[in-house]
């Protein structure tokens, strides 16, 4: 029986990209594109220092994991009012207010570093998480104006133009130190003995700065505005009328959602708790929904876990800053780099399809690592590669196949549902994982990882033929 969604395995309908007069989605690409390398500057320049600093300030390496979890969690936080702003007024002012809250959080943090405040860096980091939460919202953006074939590909290219900022920005952090570090430094290292340098705020100062061009680079050319421009060519259904679901699932109306006014002017909309409950009924309600939002918390969760407690079993192994910092970039590379590739082959095959190929990736990736001694870098080095393509597979073809599965007027409500879920199931990984960790092995918590994917992908066969997947 074949695996494709039946809207995959018929000619797919005319999507907005066809029609006549609406933007070019080239242009639309090209600006989410800039905005994804510039918002990757300053979210990687940020969360490469924070723990450092926050280890300087505080003492204390628990503190100094902190901010890393501050950061996830203000992502998640933020994620459903930038939907409800994206329904309500488009993606342009969603993506604006979530870029300047980053900005703002990253001035913040600037300032606890000058006062040598721990506590209120970790409140900074709530709020920088919020550029991280744009960035994903940004994927769903270059969906809007996409025809239904070309939905993973031209996710896929912005989720690609991560890799440029999330690799640059740690380099423009170290020469942002070292050229405005002697002025934003504060004075000495209380916990590093005499003598010792301050931790400096001149990369939050650089984060500040790129998060205001993200912003600038939205306001400007992000115009019209895909979501409204897609609603008013598609002539989006009234709230009180119901809509079905690819899958042939019959869902409410989303009450959390504004349907497009006349010229694509946004209407008003109820608040982004209403958007949460309208955002769940849809996806309980529909199989693929379901299936697409598992695989998204899976592969980020499974990737947050493994990915965050590698460093610490290659440190135990007597492994180098410089080593371990090339088998994390290698990961990086596998988690970006090949997504055009990920979205090209999942629109051709399925992209449920993808998500079971994600779903095998994951699994070796756990294999591979689970017996791998700290210092045996190579075999760690492909484990992580093989971890972020798996995890790339998951986020791509899942995110697809959420707006595949979802009527028009309820994506925003759905979008913001799903990266709650994705940012809270990476900070659940972490947790867990330092948690394993403590009481066991790197070993455990691999085979762990592997337990759970061979345990969702079970669980989701039945869910894919409901689902007429299969």
């Amino acid at each position: 029986m074949s695996t494709e969604h039946p809207a995959e395995r018929s000619p797919a309908p005319p999507g907005p990209s066809d029609v006549p007069g609406l933007p070019s989605q080239r242009r639309t690409l090209t600006t989410l594109a800039a905005t994804q390398v510039l918002s990757g500057v300053g979210v990687a320049s940020g969360i490469a220092v924070a723990p450092l600093v926050a280890s300087a300030l505080s003492g204390s390496d628990a503190i100094a994991g902190l901010t890393s979890t501050a950061g996830v969690v203000g992502a998640a936080l933020v994620a459903l009012p930038l939907a409800d702003v994206a329904g309500r007024r488009g993606r342009r002012p969603s993506l604006l207010l979530g870029f300047g809250v980053a900005a703002g959080g990253a001035v913040l943090a600037t300032v606890a570093v000058l006062v040598g405040s721990w506590p209120l860096l970790v409140v900074a980091m709530l709020l920088f998480g919020s550029g991280a939460a744009a960035g994903l919202a940004s994927r769903f953006a270059a969906t809007d104006l996409a025809t239904p074939e070309r939905r993973a590909r031209d996710l896929s290219v912005v989720v690609w133009a991560t890799t440029v900022g999330s690799v640059v920005g740690p380099t423009l952090a170290g020469a942002a130190d070292r050229v405005a570090g002697p002025v934003l430094r504060l004075g000495e290292d209380a916990h590093a003995g005499h003598g010792a340098s301050g931790p400096s705020a001149a990369p939050f100062v650089l984060a500040s700065v790129a998060f205001v061009l993200a912003a600038a680079v939205v306001a400007v050319w992000l115009r019209p505005d895909p979501l409204l421009a897609s609603r008013a060519a598609t002539a989006v259904p009234d709230r009180g009328t119901a809509t079905a679901t690819p899958d042939r699932t019959a869902t409410a109306p989303d009450r959390g959602t504004a349907t497009a006014g006349p010229g694509g002017a946004p209407a008003p909309a109820a608040s982004w708790r209403a958007g949460l409950s309208a955002g769940w009924a849809v996806v309980t309600a529909s199989p693929t929904a379901r299936l697409a939002l598992g695989a998204i918390v899976l592969s980020h969760l499974v990737m947050v876990g493994l990915m965050s407690m590698t460093p610490v079993h290659m440190n135990h192994g007597g492994a180098t800053l410089q080593v371990v910092g090339l088998v994390i970039s290698a990961h990086i590379a596998g988690m970006y780099a090949l997504s055009p590739v990920v979205g090209w082959l999942a629109d051709r095959v399925g992209h449920a399809r993808m998500l079971f190929v994600g779903a095998a990736l994951l699994l070796a990736a756990a294999v591979v690592v689970a017996g791998a001694p700290g210092e045996d870098s190579a075999r760690l080095t492909v484990g992580l590669v093989l971890l972020g393509l798996g995890w790339s597979c998951g986020l791509v073809a899942g995110s697809a196949l959420l707006v595949d599965a979802t009527p028009a007027p309820s994506r925003t409500s759905v979008q913001g549902l799903s990266d709650l879920s994705m940012n809270a199931g990476g900070a659940v990984g972490g947790i867990l994982a330092g948690a394993i960790i403590g009481f066991s092995s790197y070993g455990a918590l691999a085979w762990g990882a592997a337990v759970l994917v061979v345990a969702c992908v079970v669980a989701a066969v039945p869910l894919a033929r409901r689902a007429a997947l299969r």
